[in-house]
């Protein structure tokens, strides 16, 4: 029985892998299981099985891709002390990942943001919610080192939140869509301008 599920977890683990790939330059829409089943020689009862259904897998690749940028971006940031070095470590991180993306398409949740935006379902409220999660995190981090006196306040948290998102946004299309090698390194120092202004403390 032991074997069995460890045969069963290393299969869903290796169709999920497979989707993540397939979703980020097809889109989450375009995930089809007739294409999962050829790349990995598998049938396609074989593929939606562990699954129960398409839109079950479908949103255990949005899973997926998400745990890969939260182990990308926000673990290793968590090794730092709160406040500034913390927040600093983030953005490092976040722009190392958008430099080094670990999906052919770019960042995996911009990419799915702008496909499901407008796309009301059950998946765009998975990435809705992830996405809240994610800047929720970083508005926390922002929060506290304005607290510690770390950085200014004279930008909100919330407004810092959408300035850093837009600007991770832009540096994304720079790489992929205009194949900017400098853009990951533009947006950090740009991003560590923003936190740092007028206190004095910018350092890249």
């Amino acid at each position: 029985m032991r074997k069995s599920a460890d045969e069963a977890r290393r299969t869903r683990d290796r169709i999920v892998g497979t989707a993540v790939l397939q979703a980020s330059t097809e889109g989450l829409s375009g995930l089809t299981i007739g294409t999962l089943a050829e790349s990995l020689g598998m049938s396609k009862a074989g593929v939606v099985g562990p699954f129960g259904s398409r839109s079950e897998l479908q949103r255990a690749t949005l899973l997926r891709a998400m745990g890969m940028f939260t182990e990308a971006v926000v673990t290793p940031s968590l090794a730092a002390p709160p406040g500034l070095p913390r927040l600093r470590s983030l953005i490092d991180s976040w722009c190392a990942y958008l430099a080094d993306s670990p999906f052919p398409n770019g960042c995996f949740v911009t990419a799915a943001s702008c496909e499901l935006d407008g796309r009301p379902g059950e998946l765009r409220t998975h990435i809705r919610d992830a996405v809240t999660r994610w800047r929720v995190f970083l508005h926390d981090q922002i929060a506290t080192a304005q607290s510690a006196g770390d950085i200014p306040t004279t930008l909100t948290p919330d407004a810092l939140v959408t300035a850093l998102t837009g600007i991770a946004m832009s540096a994304n299309q720079e790489i992929q869509l205009l194949a900017d090698s400098t853009a990951a390194t533009r947006a950090r120092s740009l991003m560590h301008t923003l936190i740092s202004a007028f206190s004095g403390n910018f350092e890249h």
